[in-house]
């Protein structure tokens, strides 16, 4: 249910524009705001101006920053840009890529796509690290065969993967020298780390052992490839970890900008955003390789659900009730077009690339 004595708002942050969409107590008619996304000579933030600017004319009176009221405010539902922008303008956190000694090049390498395949002049896209520490661990997945056999009995420590599997345990990482490595990351000012270890999809303790390692030290961001994407592959979910260790940072000093212009700072709050899937997630589980797209994801789910009550499908004959509603979608911003199709169903993608960079 909602409280009708509190304010609603949904905001699209695009890269060239912010709209601002509210209900506000008392008042069936919503109320519209429309604000430059960047504008730094007449506030620091065009979502939270936005909010501003409708509570103080509904209020009569203007509020500053620091006096928007957190407690009459019921919910914010925010589509941001904010993660594509620094992936294509690779304005994303310093980074540092953790890895099973032996693959340090696996994610330069990747899966060998080659989208040109005539052209003479490859122009690979720019790595998201600047450094990368193998770590000296190993596991091996056990079969039904003689070398399996043969670690089973030699007293080698056996594990089970959440997958059901087995893995012989061959080396283990050693954490001292791992703390000398990543002290000497945090020197060279590098605060975000993604760990990416072979056979962390089933048995992820190495990559949690690192992770408190990480923390220990210091990393203000550290994304575990098992946390992330636990997924058998090593290179997409190596590139979805890394995704998300350089966007989070970024996505978390937007987050904290925007609550610090509140009362109470939004404590209490119900704040949203869109994720890639289309699905809103709350502020705190907000993440890089799950913000990516969100706006054009946003919108399939919007139009998919307000098209079957226009004019247009009103209008068509009687029996294309029994039809699946098909629409285009057409989102012409500033900065870039978004262009999508509804045909009664949605069409899931399990990867993409944007930038040049992979995301499951």
């Amino acid at each position: 249910m909602f409280d009708q004595n509190k304010f609603r708002f949904a905001i699209d942050r695009g890269g060239t524009f912010t709209d601002v969409y509210a209900e506000v107590p008392g008042d069936p008619k919503v109320r519209v705001v429309k604000l430059l996304s960047e504008d730094p000579k007449n506030y620091p933030d065009a979502p939270r101006e936005g909010i501003r600017r409708i509570i103080s004319t509904v209020k009569g009176k203007e509020l500053e920053d620091k006096e928007l009221p957190t407690g009459e405010i019921e919910w914010i539902r925010m589509g941001t840009t904010v993660a594509t922008n620094a992936l294509l303008e690779r304005q994303g956190a310093r980074c540092a890529l953790l890895v099973t000694k032996g693959f340090r090049d696996i994610l330069q390498i990747g899966n060998q796509d080659r989208p040109k395949l005539f052209d003479l002049e490859i122009k690979k896209p720019e790595l998201l690290y600047e450094s990368v520490v193998e770590v000296d661990e190993r596991l091996r997945l056990l079969k039904d065969d003689v070398e399996s056999q043969k670690l089973r009995t030699s007293g080698a420590r056996v594990v089970a993967g959440v997958t059901g599997e087995e893995f012989a345990v061959l080396r283990e990482p050693d954490p001292e020298w791992i703390k000398a490595e990543l002290k000497a990351l945090r020197e060279q000012g590098i605060d975000s780390l993604a760990v990416v270890l072979m056979h962390a999809y089933a048995w992820p303790e190495h990559e949690l052992l690192l992770g408190k390692l990480a923390d220990a030290v210091g990393f203000k961001q550290v994304s575990l490839s098992s946390k992330v994407m636990a997924m058998v592959k090593l290179v997409p979910r190596g590139d979805t970890a890394m995704v998300d260790a350089y966007l989070t940072p970024h996505i978390q000093t937007y987050l904290k900008s925007f609550r610090e212009g509140f009362k109470d700072g939004l404590a209490g709050c119900n704040l949203q955003f869109m994720r890639s899937d289309g699905g809103l997630t709350a502020a705190e589980n907000f993440s890089g390789s799950r913000a990516i797209l969100s706006g054009p994801a946003g919108g399939v789910v919007g139009y998919a659900k307000t098209a079957k009550n226009s004019e247009f499908v009103l209008s068509e004959p009687a029996d294309s009730a029994e039809k699946p509603v098909q629409v285009i979608g057409f989102d012409m911003g500033g900065t870039s077009t978004d262009v999508s199709r509804f045909g009664g169903e949605y069409e899931l993608v399990h990867e993409t690339e944007t930038a040049g960079v992979r995301v499951q």
